[in-house]
C-alpha cells in the first residue's frame, strides 16, 4: 500500500527530501527483492522508463526551498520528484500562523488539492496521508494545518499523521509558541495522529551520539530522516503472513492512537553512532533492547544520559510514585520495530510489563511488535520505538505556558487579529491543549 506524503514549508521540505533519500538508499543497497519492491511501492511510482518518483507534493509561499530539494532529489541519480508536483508562491507566510491558515490556505486550496488528487490516484492502494510540517513559523504551521483541515475533508476515511518539528527551545521565531499552540490544537481535532521530533533533543543527537562538531539543519534533518524511515519502511507484524504489503499509518494509528485524547508520538531509535564507526562496532539483542527500554522508562532519547535509578514501579507503588513527582515515563501504548540478523531471536518481554502501561489498557492491547530481517541503513540490528506516552508532556506543557505568558500581556495578538484569528480562537486553543496536558498527566 502507498503513501502519499504532503511536505509543507521549508522544515517540511527539507526533512522529507532527506526522508526519501535515506528510504531509497535503504531500499536499493542490496536488499531483498520484496523488501525493496514493498518499500518502492509504498513511496515512489515508476515512470515508463524506470525512473523513482516520490509520492509526494510540496508546497511553500517560497520557491528556494522546493527548487532546491528538487534539484538535490534529481542530482542523487537514484530518484526524484514529480515534474508537476509543487507549488510555490514568491511571498512567504511571514511567521504568522494566521497568515497562512486565514489567507494563504484559503487561496490556494482548489491547487493545493488538485496536486494531492493526482498523486493519490497513481496508487493502487493507497494507505494514507502524511503531512510535513514544522510548528514554529508561518507556513509550515499554518498552510500546513489548513491542508489537513482540506485533506480530511476529501478523504473523510483515510489516515492521516501529521508529522511535526518541534523548534528549539530557546527560540527561532519569536511567536513560535504562539503558532505552535494553534497548530496543535487544530491538528488535534484534524490528525489519527502527531508524530513529533524535538529540535533540541535531535540537536544532542548529533553532537552527543554522531560526533558533529558544527551542526547544521542538514544534520539533525537526516537525523529525523532515519528515524522516520526506520518506522516507515516495511516491516512484518504478526499476523502478515511473511507479506510487507501492509497498511504501515493504518496499523501504527491502530496500535498507538486508540483514543483521540491521546494522540502524542514520540521516537526513539538505538543505536545512531557515525558511520566511521559501524565497522568496528558489534550490537547484541539483550543490550540494545535493555537500553532501549530503561530510554522509554526515564524519557531518554538517546543512550548517554540514561538514568537507571528510574524503575517501573509495583502496581502497590504506581500511585505513590506519580503523586510523587517520579520520573518514570507511562506509556499508553509502544510500537517496538527491530531490524536486522537475528531479529527472531530477539527477546521482547521487557517491553510487555503491565507496570510500564496504563492500568486500563491490557498488555496485549497496549504493546505491538513489528520485525523485519533486513538491516536499516547500514546497521547490523536496529530497534526503534514509537511510543505514545508522556514523553511529551513537559516540552508541551512549557510550550503552553509560555505562550499563555505571552498571550496574558497581549504581545503580538494584533497580528493575528488582522489576518483573521480572535483572541477567542486562542483561548479555544489553549483550553484543548490544556485538556491535552491534563489526560497525559494523569496517565496511571
Amino acid at each position: 500500500m502507498s503513501v502519499v506524503t504532503v511536505q509543507l514549508g521549508q522544515c517540511g521540505n527539507q526533512v522529507g527530501q532527506e526522508l526519501f533519500d535515506s528510504i531509497c538508499s535503504d531500499s536499493q543497497d542490496g536488499q531483498r527483492k520484496t523488501y525493496s519492491a514493498a518499500s518502492c511501492e509504498r513511496f515512489f511510482h515508476q515512470t515508463t522508463h524506470g525512473d523513482l518518483v516520490a509520492r509526494a507534493v510540496l508546497i511553500d509561499m517560497e520557491t528556494k526551498v522546493i527548487n532546491h530539494s528538487m534539484i538535490k532529489a534529481a542530482c542523487s541519480g537514484r530518484w526524484r520528484y514529480g515534474d508537476a508536483s509543487h507549488f510555490s508562491q514568491k511571498q512567504g507566510s511571514g511567521n504568522n500562523w494566521a497568515n497562512g491558515y486565514c489567507v494563504h490556505g484559503p487561496r490556494h486550496r482548489e491547487v493545493v488539492e488538485e496536486l494531492v488528487r493526482r498523486e493519490v490516484e497513481r496508487c493502487d492502494r493507497l494507505a494514507g496521508l502524511m503531512a510535513m510540517m514544522s510548528v514554529a513559523g508561518g507556513t509550515g504551521s499554518g498552510v500546513g494545518t489548513y491542508a489537513t483541515q482540506c485533506l480530511r475533508d476529501v478523504y473523510p476515511k483515510s489516515y492521516i499523521l501529521n508529522h511535526l518539528t518541534w523548534p528549539y527551545g530557546t527560540g527561532e521565531v519569536i511567536v513560535q509558541n504562539y503558532n505552535s499552540v494553534l497548530t496543535l490544537a487544530h491538528l488535534y481535532q484534524l490528525s489519527d495522529a502527531v508524530l513529533v521530533h524535538e529540535n533540541d533533543t535531535v540537536h544532542r543527537i548529533c553532537s552527543q551520539l554522531l560526533n558533529i562538531k558544527h551542526i547544521s539543519f542538514s544534520d539533525v534533518n537526516r537525523v529525523i530522516a532515519h528515524q522516520l524511515g526506520s518506522v516507515l519502511q516495511p516491516a512484518l507484524t504478526a499476523d502478515s503472513h511473511g507479506a510487507y504489503s501492509r497498511n504501515p499509518l493504518g496499523e501504527m494509528v491502530s496500535a498507538l492512537a486508540c483514543h483521540p485524547e491521546y494522540k502524542l508520538l514520540s521516537v526513539c531509535t538505538i543505536p545512531q553512532m557515525p558511520s566511521s564507526s559501524l565497522a568496528y562496532s558489534t550490537f547484541s539483542w539483550p543490550a540494545l533492547l535493555k537500553h532501549l527500554r530503561q530510554m522509554l522508562i526515564s524519557n531518554s532519547k538517546m543512550e548517554e544520559g540514561i538514568d537507571w535509578q528510574v524503575r517501573p514501579p509495583a502496581a502497590s507503588e504506581r500511585t505513590r510514585s506519580l503523586t510523587a513527582g517520579a520520573s518514570f515515563n507511562t506509556s499508553l501504548a509502544n510500537l517496538l520495530i527491530l531490524r536486522g540478523k537475528d531479529v527472531y531471536c530477539a527477546e521482547t518481554g521487557g517491553f510487555e510489563d503491565p507496570a510500564l502501561y496504563t492500568s486500563w489498557l491490557s498488555t496485549e492491547e497496549a504493546f505491538n511488535l513489528w520485525k523485519s530481517p533486513v538491516p536499516f541503513n547500514k546497521y547490523e540490528k536496529s530497534a526503534t520505538l514509537v511510543s505514545n506516552s508522556q514523553a511529551l508532556l513537559r516540552p508541551l506543557d512549557n510550550m503552553v505556558g509560555k505562550a499563555w505568558n505571552m498571550f496574558a500581556s497581549r504581545a503580538y495578538i494584533h497580528q493575528y487579529i488582522k489576518f483573521g484569528i480572535s483572541e477567542e480562537d486562542f483561548l479555544d486553543s489553549f483550553t484543548s491543549l490544556e485538556q491535552v496536558i491534563s489526560s497525559y498527566s494523569q496517565l496511571s
